[in-house]
């Protein structure tokens, strides 16, 4: 019989992956074309807007999404925080897949979004980027208010004793440990998913040599980013919320706004009584409470708008 913490931990992976899998629908008809693009550019000349920004932002810089038609989630399935954390042979099989996948992600740079987020920032038309990308692009671009809600892919903290390590030094050290490695496997850069791991047949997983923690010995390494099962650091909340408080509106890019840690920003400031705008090629989750739905590629979009 399970115990009660055993129970816990079940229940919690189960309400991660019906999060995951969560289908988010049309709630609402998006505005005409010039009618929201003039909503968007009336929201940017005031200023002061937070700019909230999903997997949609990346793809153009060679990341997959998530949800979208061809997103990741359609061949793939993120590991939950209560596998990574309660089993050894899930965390062996993340960072084999992730010492081959991060290094093409660490490769993306920024596209023409990023860029002009930071010019709109420059501005002062923007205070400020809430992103759930754990990919850096905002801050490689140059953005400089930057929180990413779901952590950073370039971070590995130890879950033992909590001390961090650069990815790139990480990486360096599993190198060593897996001469030949690499040359062995042969990947196609667009099956790489957004968390930065690929698949990989299963020989290779348990090949794979995995590194341990620099201070401690542990080898409950994880990258430093919000897996679904896992809250957001408080103290990354009380950023967010700072941020939300001193902000007039906000602009929501690329994103479904499917899970909590975004959607509850958009009802923070509908519940404020502030505008929303939501530029994306698809749905979003609480779409229909928006102040302007303007459902365009996001390239498009931004070349309209000034």
């Amino acid at each position: 019989m399970s115990t009660p913490e055993e129970l816990s931990i079940q229940m919690a992976h189960q309400s991660a992956i019906r999060s995951m899998q969560r289908i988010v629908e049309q709630q609402a008809q998006p505005h005409p074309n010039a009618e929201a693009r003039a909503g968007v550019q009336a929201q940017l000349d005031r200023g002061n807007v937070l700019v909230m920004t999903g997997a949609g932002v990346s793809t153009d810089s060679g990341i997959p999404d998530y949800r979208g038609p061809n997103g990741s989630l359609q061949r793939h399935r993120p590991m939950t925080y209560q596998e990574f954390k309660y089993r050894p042979e899930a965390r062996q099989r993340y960072w084999a897949r992730g010492f081959v996948g991060w290094r093409h992600m660490f490769r993306a740079e920024p596209n023409a979004i990023h860029h002009r987020l930071v010019r709109w920032e420059e501005e002062g038309r923007i205070s400020g980027i809430i992103t759930q990308n754990v990919d850096g692009l905002h801050q490689q671009a140059g953005s400089k208010t930057v929180i990413p809600v779901h952590g950073d892919l370039s971070i590995v903290r130890c879950l033992d004793c909590g001390k961090s390590e650069d990815r790139q030094h990480f990486d360096d050290r599993l190198q060593e440990l897996n001469v030949g490695y690499l040359e062995a496997v042969d990947v196609d850069p667009s099956a790489i998913n957004p968390d930065g791991d690929v698949e990989l047949p299963q020989y290779l997983v348990d090949r794979f040599v995995m590194g341990n923690c620099l201070y401690c010995g542990s080898l409950a390494l994880k990258p430093d980013v919000v897996y679904f099962g896992e809250s957001v650091p408080a103290e990354r909340k009380e950023q967010i919320a700072r941020l939300e408080e001193s902000s007039d509106s906000l602009l929501v890019l690329g994103s479904s706004l499917a899970v909590m840690s975004g959607y509850k920003i958009l009802l923070n400031f509908v519940k404020r009584g502030l505008p929303v705008s939501l530029v994306t090629n698809g749905h979003v989750r609480g779409e229909q409470k928006a102040t302007w739905r303007w459902r365009v590629p996001l390239d498009q979009a931004l070349s309209q708008l000034h």
